[in-house]
């Protein structure tokens, strides 16, 4: 573990949802009110990604959330190249337990630890098929908090997840619980 992330830290924040899910989101770090309550993305962000969610008829329940770090870096900084680098193998863990259908991007941050070649002012929105997995980068819901511009981008990418889904089910011919109509 990474000593100096733990010892700042309040406590481990691993992720939580539905381990049978057909999203996975990820984000980058957990937060201030993250690390208190020991789940991701439970302070604004988080609010507004479960007002995304409900714009497409989800719930939290339904899907899981991670981050690529699991301890808090002191004073909300970035997380470090060396800490994603211990953390990435526990995410990893995660997605192949999970097995999702979809894997959702929350910012740049998480987005590059699995396609560093990728800018997320282009990439945003549109899916990305790599080894196997199919990603979806979107810009981090606390964009939206900085710059009420980015609130309709991020509600118009949230919004292509069904479709995204729907064309992953048809061109594999996979039966899920979600959106299966």
């Amino acid at each position: 573990m990474t000593p100096h992330l733990q010892a700042t830290a309040t406590q481990l924040v691993f992720g939580v949802g539905n381990p049978d899910a057909d999203i996975v989101f990820v984000g980058e770090a957990p937060g201030k009110n993250e690390d208190l309550q020991g789940e991701p993305f439970v302070g604004a962000a988080g609010k507004f990604l479960n007002e995304m969610l409900s714009s497409i008829g989800l719930q939290r329940q339904d899907i899981y959330i991670s981050n690529i770090v699991k301890y808090r870096p002191p004073d909300n900084r970035d997380p470090t190249p060396e800490e994603i680098a211990e953390f990435k193998p526990y995410l990893l863990k995660q997605i192949a337990v999970i097995r999702p259908k979809l894997v959702v991007f929350l910012g740049r941050h998480s987005m590059n630890v699995f396609l560093p070649e990728l800018k997320i002012s282009q990439a945003h929105g549109q899916p990305i098929r790599k080894d196997g997995q199919v990603y979806l980068p979107l810009f981090h819901p606390a964009a939206a908090l900085y710059n009420g511009a980015m609130r309709q981008t991020l509600l118009d990418d949230f919004r292509l997840i069904p479709a995204i889904l729907k064309k992953y089910l048809t061109n594999f011919g996979i039966i899920s619980n979600l959106y299966s109509t």
